[in-house]
């Protein structure tokens, strides 16, 4: 079994700077996955595939039972379900922390009820409608992590959806979006990762390029799971090599394209990523093990006192107040029935220069996008404390793009109270949590499913 640092359930926060990024090792329970399609059909091959990468080092089993590669049939949910939750029952028992890799609710309400500890939805819970709120009722009562996969629909062989003008920005706003709507369905910002969908619906080039600008998606202040394995993007980048370079591959289950995944899951921990999903667990561990050792040298040789990096400036500032909003929140019944106006101010911290440099909407927030978000927040689900719907607003500020901290003030100017009084409010002030702390302990876990 892998080393744990940690309880079990616990992986936080690994990152590019982190000595330990996330590892997740793929076991596909399907006929017809891309790359390991009908190997692992039997329960008892599976549950033996699942303990072996957990040996290697794998933190998270991602297991998925309907492969996702261009072309593939749709499962039925019942059939999915037959192929994953034994699987997942058998590896939980073991102490294995699992993943499940569904685009339905009903599988992955099932899979949390077998142990799962995340549900990995490469369509970022577009494809079934009850998805957020399965994750939301699972992160709120077991502690689950939904992992938001960046797709445009089934995968386009042909990439039809492939028009970006510039796959990178335009791949962080959809992925924002989907964070403001799981913040808004109750799923909880720290049970959040985003995975940007490699493959799905991206040229090999696309790929690449959001891997070289995956600063800016971990900018928006979650953690962010890369899928690089075995995928096309891989085999294009090693076209040009002779034919026997690429002719075998390490050990007697590896797989040509391995090796460069292993490299590619090293460049993508060190640039930031949070989490690595792969089929190769062995080859990975040893190549972020060298990366790190590489970084510590860096770190121990240069860079302010300790190595440590020079402090980031402060943050710009947007700030929306007097925000009115009609809703039945309240302690007492008639404040229940007959509602009440509150009041809203949020002051969000956030890096404006390359919004501003580049005169471009798509690099800020959008006013009118965080009034109606902010309206919806407080309108819905009465609860007895204006701190419980600052706290909400809070969270849900902070799924903006680039929004570094948040300060929400709710006023209750109508409150029943039996004295003259001029206002009532209550403030709360939330930071985003740093994707890349240094010497970060928790890297959450997350399934990815790409081309599987």
């Amino acid at each position: 079994m892998p080393e744990r640092t940690r309880p079990r359930g616990d992986h936080g926060s690994g990152s590019a700077r982190d000595p330990r990024t996330l590892v997740m090792g793929v076991l596909n329970v399907t006929p017809d996955s891309f790359s390991d399609g009908g190997r692992y059909e039997r329960l008892e091959e599976a549950v033996a595939r699942g303990a072996e990468l957990a040996a290697q080092g794998a933190h998270v089993i991602d297991v998925g039972g309907e492969s996702t590669r261009p072309g593939a049939e749709p499962v039925p949910v019942d059939e999915e379900q037959r192929r994953v939750l034994g699987v997942i029952e058998a590896l939980t028992a073991q102490g294995i922390d699992v993943s499940v890799d569904t685009i339905h609710a009903a599988t992955a309400e099932a899979a949390v009820a077998a142990g799962a500890r995340y549900i990995n939805d490469v369509s970022g819970g577009t494809h079934d409608p009850a998805m957020l709120g399965v994750a939301a009722a699972a992160a709120r009562e077991r502690g689950v992590r939904f992992i938001a996969g960046h797709w445009r629909g089934v995968p386009d062989p042909a990439h039809g959806r492939s028009d970006y003008a510039d796959v990178v920005a335009e791949v962080r706003e959809e992925l924002a979006q989907r964070a403001r709507a799981a913040l808004a369905a109750g799923i909880d910002r720290s049970r959040l990762v985003l995975d940007p969908g490699l493959g799905f619906d991206k040229t090999g080039a696309q790929c690449w390029e959001l891997l070289a600008r995956l600063d800016e998606l971990t900018g928006l202040g979650y953690p962010v799971l890369i899928g690089a394995s075995r995928k096309r993007m891989i085999a294009d980048a090693l076209d040009g090599l002779p034919a026997a370079s690429r002719a075998t591959a390490p050990g007697a289950s590896g797989h040509p394209r391995d090796l460069a995944t292993s490299v590619t899951s090293a460049l993508a921990a060190g640039a930031g990523a949070w989490g690595v999903r792969v089929h190769d667990v062995a080859g990975t561990v040893q190549a972020l093990a060298i990366g790190r050792a590489f970084q510590s040298a860096r770190v121990h040789d240069g860079g302010g006192e300790d190595g440590a990096p020079p402090e980031a400036p402060a943050p710009d500032r947007i700030t929306l107040t007097g925000l009115e909003v009609f809703a039945h929140h309240g302690v007492f019944d008639f404040e229940r029935e007959q509602g009440q106006r509150f009041l809203v101010d949020a002051e969000l911290a956030v890096e404006l220069r390359a919004a501003a440099a580049g005169d471009q909407l798509s690099r800020t927030v959008h006013y009118g996008e965080l009034a109606e978000a902010i309206v919806a927040a407080v309108r819905r689900d009465p609860v007895d404390l204006i701190e419980t719907v600052a706290e909400r607003v809070a969270q849900l500020a902070l799924g903006f793009a680039g929004v570094r901290r948040a300060t929400i003030t709710v006023h209750k100017p109508d409150a029943p109270i039996p004295a003259a009084f001029g206002d009532v409010s209550v403030t709360v002030v939330r930071e985003a949590p740093d994707p890349r702390p240094a010497g970060r302990t928790e890297p959450p876990r997350r399934g990815d499913r790409r081309e599987s």
